[in-house]
């Protein structure tokens, strides 16, 4: 029986793998973590029989305890329950689904214990892709990718090991917003940019893509999951998300994988691969479906797309920055149901904090520095980067009235 650990256990992703667990019987769920939906949590810890449980928040963990009583089970919380969840001895995969920068800790410390990662956490890589990818590298880890879109290249590039890639095509399918321009968008609420056309995500990966900076976060994580240049991925905009990704070949011949839009495929395959398995659901009907559009994304109405391409050719600290006033702006964007609009933006020594990184490539320090310096990053505040900041420039998001 495979033993699993989920990270992010009543997320979008963490409830849907506990779907895919229930549907085929044969997995062991030895931990969970959550945040503060500990209502959901409880259903799932009296469902699922996990040794550990780890309540992010500690006032939330002391009321946790209390229903949990007449459960053999051990609560923990905060960076260290995270990291403690995700390296149960037992566990063979961790699904990393937690949202944010604060995947980084446990992630290393999953991969240091020998854990493969089923990977939904975009920032693991984004922001320390330089750490993750030789780490995993050294220690012999599979990750393996659960994002639809990773999971499709990841699928189009098996049997053809040793092939050259020419191009990655990423696939989008666009988002709310659409044909939109800067105009259009002036008076977007929350709850219009929540109304993505096809898929069914968490909160703050529903805004992402509305703004595309969620394809643009996906650019730069496929460059360490692929070990491509990010010239060499071309995103396509596909509406019907029924392509959700593809590889084009040094002779021209392009795989993709297809399929209807549904999270569980790529969690099924991410947990028992390279075994498929069979999966309940809707199938796509190939004489039903009479058309597919591709597009040229809009990268002047959706600039973090573009600011995300610079991130990724340059390198070194700025995808953490990037990165981290996105998840600033997001938050802001929560909070204050103020517009969000995509060509207004400024210059910013300073995303946030007091502590500056005087580098903008921390790849020219030794690991072990680089290990130190991404752990003090994870272990921030509220927006995953804390009280810190980076000496470099960048044009970042304004919200304005």
């Amino acid at each position: 029986m495979k033993k699993i650990a989920i990270l992010g256990s009543t997320g979008s992703i963490g409830t849907q793998t506990l779907e895919v667990v229930r549907e085929n019987g044969d997995i062991e769920v030895i931990s969970l973590a959550a945040g503060s939906n500990t209502e959901l949590l409880e259903q799932q810890v009296r469902e699922f029989h996990p040794q550990v449980v780890c309540v992010y928040g500690e006032e939330k963990a002391r009321e946790f305890r209390e229903r949990l009583k007449d459960v053999a089970v051990r609560i923990v919380t905060g960076m260290d329950g995270l990291i403690e969840t995700a390296c149960v001895p037992e566990a063979e995969i961790v699904v990393t689904a937690v949202v944010g920068m604060i995947g980084i800790r446990p992630t290393i410390a999953a991969i240091e214990a020998g854990k493969d990662i089923a990977l939904a956490n975009k920032e693991t890589l984004v922001t320390a892709g330089h750490l993750i990818i030789p780490l995993a590298r050294e220690k012999g880890i599979r990750i393996l990718p659960v994002d639809s879109e990773h999971s499709a290249i990841f699928q189009s590039l098996q049997g053809n090991a040793g092939n050259r890639i020419q191009k990655i095509l990423l696939t989008a399918s666009g988002g709310p917003f659409r044909g939109k321009r800067e105009e259009d968008l002036l008076n977007v609420k929350v709850e219009d940019a929540l109304k993505h056309p096809n898929w069914s995500m968490g909160r703050k990966i529903t805004i992402d893509s509305s703004t595309m900076v969620n394809k643009g976060l996906e650019v730069i994580e496929a460059k360490w999951l692929f070990d491509v240049e990010i010239d060499d991925i071309q995103v396509v905009v596909q509406p019907q998300s029924v392509i959700h990704s593809m590889v084009e070949y040094e002779d021209g011949s392009v795989i993709a994988q297809l399929g209807t839009p549904d999270m569980k495929l790529p969690i099924q395959y991410a947990l028992y691969y390279p075994q498929r398995r069979y999966l309940p659901g809707d199938r796509l009907d190939f004489w039903s479906l009479t058309h597919l559009d591709f597009e040229k994304p809009d990268m002047d109405t959706f600039y973090g797309l573009s600011l995300a391409y610079e991130a990724g050719r340059t390198g070194g600290s700025l995808p953490t920055v990037f990165n981290a006033a996105n998840e600033l702006a997001v938050a802001m964007f929560f909070k204050t149901e103020r517009l969000l609009t995509w060509k207004s933006w400024r210059s910013s020594r300073t995303v946030c904090g007091h502590i500056t990184i005087s580098s903008p490539r921390p790849w020219n320090r030794s690991l072990r520095q680089n290990r130190k310096l991404m752990n003090e990053f994870a272990a921030g505040g509220k927006t995953g980067f804390g009280n810190y900041s980076c000496n470099y420039h960048i044009r970042i998001y304004r919200l304005y009235p």
